[in-house]
């Protein structure tokens, strides 16, 4: 098998006479946003090949059609139909943005199809055709914008890629910062794949303007561009920190780990959290994909979501979209991250909220973590202003 798990064949969907559970696979493995989303493909093809190597879902493997939409909403839709009319499936893992994600979803919906979408994003939405694995804003933005201005300071620079999950999250740091008494002293945005000179007018900007904190929403390439292009500036993240939800290991060592030291991620997982599960879970994905191999929030979301269909899929015996939500609901498992658990209320997932900060080997040093998984409020109805 191909070590890179960049296509079709490279994932073992084992052997044997029963016939095969087919599902969709639509993550990334080019363009800009080709690092998470390939993250998001391998945590996907490892727990496949688990659950193959266990002998499947009730005695049949899982069979994945994979293809690979190149980072753009266009061909996520035109994927996203022919897998659910060519080749005739009707569960689907995929996504990394919400513009990808908006995309495809009003074809999962008039086909009555199920995404499984494994990224955080901006909440504000519900549908009964997805299983959302990760992170809403109160998993992740409001411990954040917390911990920044406990510990940083109140002024805050707002930066992102001008689409839909950086506006929305903007918006939601704008509102807790200023409730928290805090100040955003500038919000700019930038193209999804911006030229190296907007990202340094930016920079510049962040200079001259000298905030407590930056809160990054720039995705894909052009975010580790923003990252490289601060240090080039001379700026400081121990100082001065580039806070983000979306900056995993793999982007960290893509930019090089000491030009990122002191920079800020909230996220539910980081390749260091201490639990049995995810010891497990990093050492078979290094067997599988190297030892080098940086384990992601992306990753990691991807793998429980795939161990969270095989057990409703168990318990459905079918592949029909309401049998599926039906029985995936409430269902618990032993994430690496630790214990996750479906929300009947939202189709959301109870996360484990934590904050990391980049050490000097591309790694994150947990910082501050939840006592307890957090319910998902994707639309802020109870949490924007707890305190507790």
């Amino acid at each position: 098998m191909d070590g890179t798990v960049d296509n079709l064949a490279s994932i073992d969907t084992g052997s044997g006479p029963a016939s095969a559970w087919r599902v969709g696979v639509l993550f990334s493995r080019k363009g800009h946003m080709r690092e998470p989303e390939t993250e998001h493909f391998r945590g996907t093809a490892l727990a496949i090949e688990e659950i193959n190597l266990a002998g499947g879902v009730l005695g049949r493997p899982i069979e994945p059609v994979c293809y690979d939409p190149e980072s753009t909403p266009e061909l996520y839709r035109r994927y996203a139909e022919r897998l659910l009319t060519e080749d005739n499936i009707s569960t689907i893992f995929g996504c990394c943005t919400s513009s990808c994600r908006k995309a495809i979803l009003a074809t999962v919906e008039r086909r009555n199809a199920l995404l499984w979408y494994p990224s955080l994003y901006e909440g504000f939405e519900y549908s009964p055709n997805v299983i959302y694995t990760g992170a809403a804003p109160n998993q992740n933005s409001l411990q954040l914008a917390r911990h920044l201005l406990a510990n940083y300071g109140p002024r805050f620079y707002l930066v992102g890629s001008d689409y839909i999950y950086p506006r929305e999250s903007n918006r939601i740091m704008r509102d807790l910062v200023s409730h928290e008494g805090g100040e955003v002293v500038a919000e700019t945005y930038v193209s999804e794949q911006p030229h190296q000179d907007q990202l340094r007018r930016v920079v510049e900007d962040i200079r001259r303007r000298a905030p407590s904190v930056v809160f990054s929403t720039v995705v894909g390439q052009g975010g580790q561009a923003l990252y490289r292009i601060f240090r080039e500036a001379g700026l400081d993240p121990r100082s001065m920190p580039i806070a983000s939800l979306t900056m995993a290991e793999g982007e960290i060592r893509a930019i090089g780990p000491e030009l990122c030291v002191g920079h800020i991620t909230s996220a539910p997982y980081f390749s260091t959290v201490d639990t049995p599960a995810n010891r497990r879970f990093v050492g078979a994905y290094r067997s599988r994909f190297g030892a080098d191999a940086a384990v992601t929030m992306y990753a990691e979301a991807a793998y429980f979501q795939i161990h969270l269909f095989a057990d409703a899929l168990a318990r459905a015996k079918s592949l029909d979209t309401q049998r599926l939500v039906d029985a995936v609901l409430g269902t618990e498992f032993d994430a690496p991250q630790g214990r996750i658990r479906v929300d009947p209320d939202n189709n959301h997932t109870y996360l484990l909220p934590r904050i990391g900060m980049v050490n000097e080997h591309g790694d994150f040093d947990i910082v501050w973590q939840a006592r307890a998984p957090v319910k998902p409020d994707p639309y802020l109805v109870d949490h924007i202003y707890d305190h507790a």
